[in-house]
This record gives C-alpha cells, sequence and structure tokens, in this order.
C-alpha cells in the first residue's frame, strides 16, 4: 500500500466507523468468541508477498471483528467506560498520519506547547489551583508509578536513584484497602516493595468506604518506632470496587504533620470534577502534591491519556531526568521537556485529542454528559432497591453503584456470580462483579459517550428479566 492509496482506505475506514458506531446497540457488548479462536484463524507463519488490501480489510472483519468486546457500546456498564468521541479519534487520525515522536521541546515544539496549554486549561475545568503543573502520562499506573518514585527519592534525600535502596532505610507507604491494584504494581516496580505497602482499613464514618485516618496515623507511628521510614500515602477517590471516597482533607492533615508526600488517585473521578457539584468528593484537593485523573476514561478522549498534575514539578525532573548530550536543545532557555516529567522516554503527541475534544463539545456539554450518567444510575439504583429480590449494597457514588439479588436459603454469592453470566451470556449489556464487605455483589456504572437514559431502561429490564429466569 501506497500514500497514493490512502484516500480509498481511509474513506473505507471512515466509513466504517460511522456503520460500526451506528450498529453498535444491535451487537452484544461482550466477545462471544472462545478462547483460542483468534489465534486459530491467524496463520502460523508471516506472508512473503505482499497482501492486497481488500484482502486484509475482509479478514479484518472475518478474524478480528468477533474477538473484540464493545467498549463503545452504550450498554457498556463494566469496569469503567473508555471512550473515545469523534472528535478526539478524528484528532488521533491526524497524529497517527504525522506519527512525530513528541519527547523534546524541539522534536515537535507544538506538541509541548499544546500539552502545557491543555493541562492549564482542564486544570481550571477541574478546579486545581494554580501550582499544580499537568504532564499527560500514558495511564494512571505510569502517574501513580511517578509519583510513588517521587515519594521514595524525597524520603531518602535524593539518594536512592544514585544508590539503589540495598543498605537504604525501609521505606513504607500508606493506602487504604480499596485502591487499584497499580498502586501494589508500583510498590514492586519502585522496589518499595509490597510488605512495605500498608493497607490501612476503611472507617465506618457513614462517608464512602473511606481510609481510618485513626488507624492511618497509627501505622504511621508505630512503623516509624521500627525503625521504618515512612514516604508516603496515596488516597483515593472514587475507587475502582465501590467508588470509595478518603476524605483527602483529613488525609492531607496526617501527611503534612508527618511530612509525608500525598498522592491522590482519582482516575475515573476525577473527570466529573469538570461539574462543581460533585467537588465534595475531593475536598481538600489542593493540599494533595500529585493528584492524577484520566480524561480517556469518562471525558472522552480514547486510550491513552492519563492527566497528572503536581504541586513541585522539579521533584518529578528531579526524580526522572537524565540529560545525555544529544537529548540537550541548545540555544533556547525555559522550555519543558516532557520526557523528563515520565517514565518513557518517547512520547506521543496526546494533547491534540484533548484540544478537538474541548473545543468540540465545550465544557457545557461535557458537563451534561457526566450529570446525565450521574443521574441516570442512579435513577436505576432506585429502581432496583424498589424491587422485589435487590439490594443496594454500596450506595452510587456518582454513577457507580453496587447491588445484588438476595434469595433466601441460597448461597448468595454463586447466585449473583450466575445472575452476572447469564447478563454478560445475553450480550445486551455488560457488566462485571466485585466483592464489597467480603460478599460478592454486581457493580454498575454508567459512563459511555453516547448512553442514553433509554439504554439505562434496558439494564433494568435484563437484569430483572434474566434474574426472574434464574428461578426456573
Amino acid at each position: 500500500m501506497q500514500w497514493t492509496d490512502f484516500p480509498k482506505w481511509g474513506k473505507w475506514a471512515a466509513d466504517w466507523a460511522l456503520k460500526y458506531h451506528s450498529g453498535l446497540r444491535d451487537k452484544p457488548v461482550r466477545s462471544q468468541a472462545r478462547p483460542g479462536d483468534t489465534l486459530a484463524a491467524l496463520p502460523l507463519a508471516p506472508p512473503e508477498q505482499p497482501v492486497p488490501m481488500d484482502a486484509i480489510i475482509a479478514d479484518f472483519e472475518r478474524i478480528v471483528m468477533p474477538g473484540i468486546t464493545h467498549w463503545q457500546h452504550p450498554r457498556f456498564f463494566a469496569y469503567f467506560p473508555s471512550n473515545a468521541s469523534p472528535a478526539a479519534v478524528l484528532a488521533d487520525q491526524l497524529v497517527t498520519v504525522m506519527a512525530p515522536q513528541c519527547m523534546l521541546w524541539q522534536t515537535s515544539p507544538a506538541a509541548t506547547e499544546m500539552e502545557t496549554r491543555m493541562m492549564d486549561w482542564l486544570r481550571q475545568a477541574i478546579g486545581l489551583p494554580t501550582e499544580f503543573h499537568g504532564v499527560i502520562q500514558d495511564s494512571a499506573s505510569s502517574a501513580t508509578l511517578a509519583a510513588m518514585l517521587m515519594m521514595r527519592e524525597r524520603a531518602l534525600e535524593w539518594q536512592g536513584n544514585a544508590q539503589g535502596l540495598f543498605g537504604q532505610p525501609r521505606l513504607r507507604v500508606y493506602c487504604s484497602n480499596q485502591v487499584h491494584s497499580s498502586i501494589d504494581r508500583a510498590a514492586w516496580v519502585s522496589g518499595i516493595g509490597q510488605d512495605n505497602l500498608i493497607k490501612v482499613g476503611t472507617g465506618t464514618s457513614g462517608w464512602a468506604n473511606e481510609i481510618d485516618p485513626y488507624e492511618l496515623q497509627e501505622k504511621i507511628i508505630e512503623d516509624r518506632k521500627a525503625g521504618f521510614l515512612p514516604a508516603g500515602i496515596i488516597a483515593v477517590t472514587g475507587a475502582t470496587g465501590t467508588g470509595a471516597c478518603d476524605q483527602i482533607a483529613a488525609v492531607a492533615d496526617i501527611a503534612e504533620a508527618e511530612g509525608l508526600f500525598l498522592h491522590v488517585d482519582a482516575a475515573w473521578a476525577g473527570a466529573a470534577m469538570i461539574c462543581p457539584e460533585y467537588r465534595h468528593l475531593w475536598e481538600g484537593i489542593e493540599r494533595a502534591d500529585s493528584v492524577v485523573l484520566n480524561p480517556h476514561k469518562w471525558l472522552g478522549t480514547q486510550f491513552d491519556l492519563s492527566a497528572h498534575y503536581i504541586k513541585r514539578p522539579e521533584d518529578l525532573t528531579r526524580t526522572l531526568a537524565i540529560q545525555p548530550e544529544y537529548l540537550k536543545t541548545h540555544g533556547a532557555d525555559g522550555i519543558i521537556n516532557y520526557s523528563e516529567w515520565s517514565v518513557p522516554l518517547g512520547r506521543r503527541f496526546r494533547a491534540l485529542k484533548l484540544w478537538f475534544l474541548i473545543r468540540a463539545y465545550g465544557l457545557d456539554g461535557l458537563r451534561s454528559m457526566i450529570r446525565n450518567h450521574v443521574n441516570w444510575s442512579q435513577k436505576l439504583a432506585e429502581r432496583l432497591r424498589a424491587t422485589p429480590g435487590f439490594e443496594i449494597v454500596t450506595e452510587p457514588i456518582l454513577s457507580l453503584f453496587t447491588f445484588r439479588l438476595t434469595r433466601p436459603g441460597t448461597d448468595l454469592d454463586a447466585l449473583n456470580l450466575a445472575l452476572v453470566q447469564a447478563i454478560n451470556d445475553d450480550g445486551r449489556i455488560y457488566i462485571t462483579q466485585t466483592r464489597a464487605n467480603g460478599a460478592l455483589v454486581i457493580r454498575f456504572q454508567a459512563g459511555q459517550f453516547d448512553a442514553t437514559e433509554a439504554d439505562i431502561d434496558v439494564a433494568y429490564e435484563v437484569i430483572t428479566e434474566l434474574a426472574r429466569n434464574l428461578e426456573t
């Protein structure tokens, strides 16, 4: 294929995209493929000669599409959304055609300066103070790793990178037992270690399953007495399982008193902070040292685009920046090289899709989408609460809640897992299970860019219909 062929196939791709999104409601949300189906359809060896594009496209439809779970389906209610608005997709197509590697200012000045401005636009939109400076990471996992590396270096007086961790005091990082597994992985990769990630129980104040500040304080005191070196705290706003939200102000009190670095994981819920009425969920956020949220979840840009805000970016660059001669930009002062703000050296031009998104829909349009999802999800929770045989286990946090089917004298875990499997095999909607207080529960969240209230009504019909079918 040559560039002279691209207009033909580019038009085909654009037409296919419209057809695909227009027909998603007619497809099962979760792939119905069995393990090994795609692998078996792919030849064992690569072709020696070029294959015509029409044959490649035909194989794409035949081999790839049956094995795709449709994350853009309006009735995708599992996990968290991974949205792809048309405007952001168009921006990414332009970036893919240009294929710039944006590691330094000089390797694409527009990408660097666009990133600076877009991170500030988003900072304003979510209400963070001007002292926060943003960088685009590929995912919240990378942002959390960068934050944990900053904790490590600051606690070791910037000697960890140079000397390694052997012979250093054993560091401790604290979080609640509700955090995402990416926090555990950051402890592994940073060298701090799983055993030094101290998970604190959650309180019973009626708040959103928040970290217990009294237990947190006690564990820090105990660790200091035992000779450990506390380095930081990771708080959460909108945890993956049930939407747990720590009381950021209470955690910040402890972090400041103990001299600890505070990172806040708001990967999903952070997008909702463009709506001022939801900001009580992270009250005190201005006192954090580091915050991450994912526009590639709820806001409408496709994966990967994670917004990482740091109060003292010099701590980040001191932790991650390496400047061999070939990466220096001579003759220009005061520029930013964002490769010094992240673990990977290579960087995609991710800011363009955020620029297209915000301009194409406006903050008001994005706020309306999020408010609708929250309201529709909460209405569904009330409908299920009023339906005999169902109970709400964890109350809605934004557009996320959990519920379960109840039946006296039945193994409720097995019953609800059977319901989840029946729903996902049915294909009209897609949901997942989680655990709350040890019990298996069904997790629901609304957040797909094109979802309507009618799609949430379908969810109610499917859930209750298949629950009745389990009785037979």
